[in-house]
């Protein structure tokens, strides 16, 4: 027990006198204890801590799961894409590019690139949901409670923004050599003969040819998804379903992140698609420059090119991905994202006031 109680209970059984006061005193004393329990003690049924190290993990961890596991299952959809934008003469659409693809390289050929895709997304989705959920607990601890909450979707933002700057780093050495192998047949069978393969044509400079347009893809496009998608879980739960979320299930509670991730990746993709379409044409043709491929693709062909199978593919990831980052936020005994105010700690001068 410590000191604050141990003050008070002799006070309250030997001391006549004052007992309606101490009585009180103690009653608000537990009432204070309780709260700040509730505050303080770690959330998870593991025994981990919001904010802390251990919390971060986890979040890095999910972020693998939901990145990784994601596009490597959507390989045949970015297959197509890359090659519709690379040589839409022979890509025309999405049923026809699945049909030439299918007629040239069989059905194996639908999943050409996987494995430098499912480790490049898998470091990114680390970074990515890992620093995002560092830099917007970071960022609103810096503007402080109420700017915090009325300036919430900046944070959003900057957090996110932070996160991707550094996650692209991470994933684009993988991405130039999985688009090369994608739309350059017979440059390599896959990651463990293509790498080294572009490092003896390009150097180890060229891995991170694409860096900048990825940047001008990944990090509008992160934005997005999770400046969107925080603001529309909390639209949902705030006006779509008629209980707090901490009263909700945890299955409904992940429904609403998956409809939240996918209304935001329709956004996401439509406003990182020029930017896709610069870091294809970059890494499939050595030497290229910007310059090069707006004049070859088009201001016109930037933003439509392959646009809507990328819609169709960004939707569905951003959906699965959320879905997937709650979920197992939710087996370790994390909330989902979004929807309610985070959990934080208070000073020991807070909890241990009396009023």
């Amino acid at each position: 027990m410590d000191d604050s109680l141990q003050s008070v209970i002799p006070m309250f059984l030997y001391s006549s006198s004052s007992s309606s006061k101490n009585l009180i005193e103690f009653e608000h004393l537990i009432a204070k204890r309780r709260n700040s329990s509730s505050l303080l003690s770690p959330p998870s049924e593991l025994g981990m801590e919001m904010f802390s190290p251990a919390y971060y993990a986890a979040c890095s961890i999910g972020g693998i799961f939901s990145c990784g596991l994601t596009h490597m299952a959507v390989t045949p959809l970015d297959l197509i894409k890359c090659n519709m934008q690379i040589n839409p003469a022979k890509f025309k659409s999405i049923s026809s590019g699945f049909g030439t693809l299918l007629k040239e390289q069989g059905i194996k050929g639908f999943f050409t690139g996987w494995v430098p895709t499912l480790l490049g997304y898998s470091v990114q989705g680390a970074c990515k949901f890992g620093f995002y959920e560092f830099f917007k607990k970071a960022y609103s601890d810096i503007s402080g409670p109420e700017n915090a909450a009325k300036y919430k979707t900046l944070i959003y933002l900057a957090g996110s923004a932070s996160a991707e700057l550094i996650a692209d780093i991470a994933l684009c050495p993988f991405e130039a050599v999985k688009v090369r192998v994608q739309t350059n047949p017979g440059f390599a069978k896959g990651f463990s003969d293509g790498f080294p393969k572009f490092i003896n044509a390009e150097g180890t400079a060229g891995l991170y040819k694409g860096l900048v347009p990825l940047w001008g893809r990944q990090i509008p496009y992160t934005m997005m998804k999770f400046a969107s998608f925080e603001t529309i879980v909390e639209m949902i739960y705030k006006h779509a379903i008629p209980i707090p979320k901490d009263q909700c299930s945890k299955s409904l509670q992940l429904g609403v992140s998956f409809v939240g991730g996918y209304v935001a990746g329709v956004f996401c993709a439509i406003i990182s698609h020029p930017a896709d379409n610069l870091v294809s044409f970059l890494n499939n043709s050595q030497g290229a420059t910007v310059g090069n491929a707006v004049k070859e693709i088009g201001l016109f062909g930037l933003f439509t090119r392959g646009l809507p199978l990328r819609i169709l593919m960004i939707g569905t990831l951003t959906g699965a991905q959320w879905g997937i980052y709650d979920a197992f936020k939710v087996l370790v005994g994390l909330p989902t994202t979004g929807g309610a105010p985070p959990i934080r700690k208070k000073t020991t001068r807070q909890t241990d006031k009396i009023e």
